[in-house]
């Protein structure tokens, strides 16, 4: 058996990267590196292509032009250790416990793990005591929680979260949030998009800034707020560029 620790699949490196439809080029030429360790935020206008940037890098979609690339895919043909949390979560018609429990059975945990490693990550984000109950009847809040829960029970390397507070109220989000910090303590690497920017406070160390399908800034999350370097986001952060 080959006990070899798994290459890590970091940094992610994206090549003048294009997606369009039709003439219209939602991502247009974008090149950059992700690395392991900084909490990614990306913001931007409405229409600035931030949802398409995370399924691009998250594998969903394929580039129109240009490569991404992964320092790593092994094992070939395996999943990679990364997971992705929607603005409104896909759930089976199957209790809490079920629907993190299906996520390990497709991730390859082997079957007399899955419960007990399920269990756990219900835990982690407070959602113990329901889990027999179905996740269709769960509030969105506690909906949003199962999807987190699902993603950490995989033990990902990366984790894209797009919008994932954009419908919940103060204290749903106070309890994603929670999450998502207490994931990042465990290693992995945060790549969000949000349109709350004091959640982009919060949660980042670094932003990127989209803008018509393109990379318009990028800095540390203190200098873009108190210091935009591009016109653009100077415009977004005054509030004169649609949400």
């Amino acid at each position: 058996m080959d006990m070899r620790a798994p290459t890590s699949l970091l940094p992610i490196e994206l090549d003048q990267v294009v997606f369009a439809v039709g003439d219209r080029r939602i991502i247009d030429g974008v090149s950059l590196r992700l690395e392991a360790g900084p909490r990614t935020v990306i913001v931007g206008p409405n229409g600035a292509g931030k949802s398409v940037f995370l399924r691009l890098c998250h594998g969903l979609l394929r580039p129109t032009s240009g490569t991404i690339r992964w320092t790593s895919l092994e094992p070939p043909g395996g999943p990679r250790r990364q997971a992705m949390v929607f603005q409104r979560p896909v759930l089976l018609r199957r209790t809490a416990l079920a629907n993190v429990a299906y996520a390990l059975a497709i991730g390859g945990v082997p079957r007399a793990q899955r419960i007990s490693r399920a269990l756990d990550a219900l835990r982690r984000v407070g959602l113990e005591r329901l889990a027999h109950r179905s996740a269709r009847v769960l509030s969105g809040g506690e909906q949003q929680r199962l999807a987190l829960a699902r993603a950490w029970a995989l033990s990902p390397e990366v984790l894209f979260l797009d919008e994932p507070t954009a419908s919940l109220d103060p204290g749903a989000t106070h309890e994603i949030e929670k999450g998502i910090a207490a994931m990042r303590e465990s290693g992995t690497k945060i790549v969000l998009v949000t349109h709350n920017l004091g959640q982009a406070r919060r949660l980042g160390d670094e932003i990127l800034f989209l803008h018509q399908g393109r990379i318009a800034e990028r800095a540390p999350v203190a200098r873009f707020f108190k210091h935009p370097a591009s016109r653009e986001a100077a415009q977004f952060l005054e509030g004169e560029l649609p949400w």
